[in-house]
């Protein structure tokens, strides 16, 4: 768009909805990997496994809050 000289509101646009469905597919990831490897650590009763996976999605979170 931005080679073809497109108006700069339009690219702005297509940039807001790339990130709308970026947003989208991150919160899937994340949605599975709770539902999968944090809750295979929780069922798994290692606590070194348990404090892992929950460190990696409190690091992951306060990452997207920036």
């Amino acid at each position: 768009m931005i080679e073809d000289e497109r108006y700069c509101i339009e690219i702005l646009q297509q940039v807001q909805a790339i990130k709308s469905a970026l947003a989208k597919v991150e919160d899937a990831i994340l949605k599975d990997h709770a539902a999968t490897c944090v809750e295979s650590a929780i069922a798994s009763g290692d606590e070194s496994e348990q404090r892992k996976k929950v460190g990696e999605l409190i690091d992951l979170l306060g990452k997207v809050k920036r």
